[in-house]
């Protein structure tokens, strides 16, 4: 599996990290493990380290089961008072198909940008002819230390 990464500071208190997969179900461990690992180097905290491990699966997994994209880009930015979570793809977004009755297989799906926006202090998603990206952006402190609502708490094991 190919994966081209690149981790970049930028001023003194900003940093960018960034990691292009194949989108394939196999680069979603990576790339979970991708953004935690920037947030253990750039001393974010562990709450903010399981929230992009939840953040980033669900969106990968996303881009992988509805887009169609080759690739998957991962882009993390901090400015020491906000953290913001890119995720890219090329592809065309496919409508996924209405549940049945008696579709127990699928019940379990279905919630993930709620589970993204409940960490959200911003959630911001932009569909063009090139393909979509998802930007999620997290507040340094309580914002980040909340995580989600008890409801949502043990519904996604990364």
């Amino acid at each position: 599996m190919f994966m081209t990464t690149h981790d970049t500071p930028l001023r003194h208190d900003e940093r960018q990290a960034l990691c292009v997969m194949p989108a394939t179900v196999d680069a979603v461990p990576p790339l979970r493990r991708f953004v935690q690992e920037a947030a253990r180097r750039w001393k974010l905290g562990a709450e903010v380290d399981e929230a992009l491990g939840v953040i980033v699966t669900e969106l990968a997994a996303n881009v992988v089961r509805h887009s169609g994209s080759r690739d998957v880009a991962v882009l993390l930015t901090t400015t020491g008072r906000s953290l913001t979570l890119q995720v890219q793809d090329t592809g065309r977004w496919r409508r996924r198909r209405p549940r049945l009755p008696g579709d127990e297989a699928t019940a379990c799906c279905g919630r993930g940008l709620s589970l993204v926006r409940a960490y959200a202090v911003e959630c911001a998603i932009v569909r063009t002819a090139r393909g979509t990206r998802v930007a999620v952006t997290l507040a340094a402190g309580a914002a980040v230390e909340q995580g989600p609502p008890e409801a949502d708490r043990g519904a996604v094991r990364p």
